[in-house]
C-alpha cells in the first residue's frame, strides 16, 4: 500500500492528523551563518520555497550562492499534515515535497538567479521523482511567496520548458503554486553537507542551461 502511495498524490483524507507543535525547535540555527531559522527575519528580505528532490544536495546548492543569502532551510511543503515528521512523509500520505526555505536579499540577489539556480540542478521532467530518489515527496515544485515570484516563476518555466524541448526533453512537471503552510524540517536534517561533507547528495540536472528572462519580464 505505502509504495503505491508514493507514486500518487494522496487525499487530505488518507493524510495523518500532525501536530500542532512544529518539529524543529524555536532555538534552532543555521549550522553555518548562526542565524535563527524560524526568524523573524531582517526588514527587506524575501523568503522562496524550492523542492527538486532531496533537500540535502538541494540546500547546498543555495546557500552555496553567498551574498544575498540570508538562510537556507529544508522543509516540507505542499501537503496536508501539519507539522509532519520525516518518517511521515517518506510515506507518501501526508501530500508533501521536500523543499528548501531560501530567505534572500533581493537587492543583492534577484529570484531570477534562484530560479536558474533551481532549474538547472535537477531534472524537472520527471514527474514524483528525482533519478534514484522515487516518491510523490521528490516531486519538483516552486512556492511562491508574492506575486512578482509567481509571475516570475511561470515566465521561467516557459523559457525553460522550450530549451529542453529543443533537446529532446518531455513537458515540465513543475508544480508552481502560491506558498502554503512550509513546515522545517528535523534539526539532523539542517545543512545536513554542512556537517556531513561526504553525505548522500543524488541531484542531477539536464546539463541544459537555464537562459532566464529579463528580471521583471513576464514573456
Amino acid at each position: 500500500m505505502f509504495a503505491k502511495s508514493r507514486i500518487a498524490m494522496p487525499s487530505a483524507d488518507a493524510a495523518p492528523k500532525g501536530r500542532a507543535t512544529p518539529i524543529l525547535p524555536a532555538s534552532a540555527e543555521h549550522y553555518l551563518f548562526s542565524r535563527p531559522l524560524h526568524g523573524p527575519y531582517p526588514e527587506g528580505l524575501e523568503t522562496a520555497v524550492f523542492g527538486l528532490g532531496c533537500f540535502w544536495g538541494a540546500e547546498r546548492l543555495f546557500w552555496q550562492l553567498g551574498d544575498g543569502i540570508w538562510i537556507t532551510a529544508p522543509g516540507y511543503a505542499g501537503g496536508f499534515t501539519p507539522n509532519p515528521t520525516y518518517d511521515e512523509v517518506c510515506t507518501g500520505r501526508t501530500g508533501h515535497t521536500e523543499v528548501v526555505v531560501v530567505v534572500f536579499d533581493p537587492k543583492v540577489l534577484p529570484y531570477e538567479r534562484l530560479l536558474q539556480t533551481f532549474w538547472e540542478a535537477h531534472d524537472p521532467t520527471q514527474g514524483f521523482r528525482q533519478g534514484n530518489d522515487v516518491g510523490t515527496q521528490y516531486r519538483s515544485a516552486i512556492y511562491t511567496t508574492t506575486p512578482e515570484q509567481f509571475a516570475t516563476a511561470m515566465a521561467s518555466k516557459r523559457v525553460y520548458e522550450a530549451a529542453i524541448a529543443a533537446k529532446g526533453y518531455g513537458g515540465i512537471t513543475t508544480e508552481i503554486e502560491e506558498a502554503g503552510d512550509v513546515f522545517l524540517a528535523e534539526e539532523y536534517h539542517q545543512q545536513y553537507l554542512a556537517k556531513v561533507p561526504n553525505g548522500y547528495c543524488g541531484l542531477r540536472g539536464t546539463g541544459i542551461a537555464c537562459p532566464m528572462p529579463a528580471a521583471g519580464s513576464n514573456d
